[in-house]
């Protein structure tokens, strides 16, 4: 990113080759739309490229692109009218990083698919808070860094997440037995 910066425009094609897939897993799992996420990781990087001059190499440069994506779903969700239409339906297998292995069973499947719609559920903040944890695997610090907050803001929001997830989850699984 230091070369990017430099004006070595070149080198954003590893850095497109590099986080290409994780933006696109982060991105689905908020909108669970497959072209609002690639449009949306295309959007990343032409901020990257028009804020290149902003980056100070202080942190690590996942922290500052992931707050670039964040900031960029902030953007998306408050333009979009119509973000509970889904014009395709959600291929959670096809999204990379999803925990589904080949031979898992029905059952094993049935609870990721529970867990997929309850985190679809979640409001913006907590489904952001948890995807970054759960998903992309940073750790609280980094979060408060890419949400802009407190370190024990994100620990709270992760709590409150995890126990409204575990709600609408036993929702779920209500509504399945009837």
């Amino acid at each position: 990113m230091l070369k990017v910066r430099d004006g070595d425009l070149d080198k954003l094609g590893l850095l497109f080759q590099r986080y290409n897939r994780r933006l696109f897993g982060f991105f689905f799992r908020l909108t669970a739309r497959r072209d609002v996420s690639e449009d949306l990781v295309q959007g990343v990087f032409e901020r990257i490229l028009k804020y290149r001059e902003t980056y100070t190499a202080n942190g690590s440069f996942a922290t500052w692109i992931f707050r670039i994506a964040r900031n960029l779903h902030a953007d998306y969700h408050r333009e979009s009218t119509c973000l509970e239409q889904r014009h395709e339906s959600v291929e959670w297998d096809q999204v990379p990083g999803n925990g589904l292995e080949p031979g898992q069973t029905s059952n094993e499947t049935f609870k990721q698919q529970l867990l997929e719609q309850g985190i679809e559920r979640l409001d913006p903040v907590k489904r952001q808070t948890l995807v970054l944890s759960r998903f992309e695997g940073f750790r609280y610090r980094e979060i408060a860094e890419i949400m802009d907050c407190t370190e024990s803001a994100v620990k709270v929001r992760i709590y409150r997440a995890l126990r409204e997830l575990k709600e609408i989850i036993t929702e779920l699984r209500e509504k399945e037995e009837i």
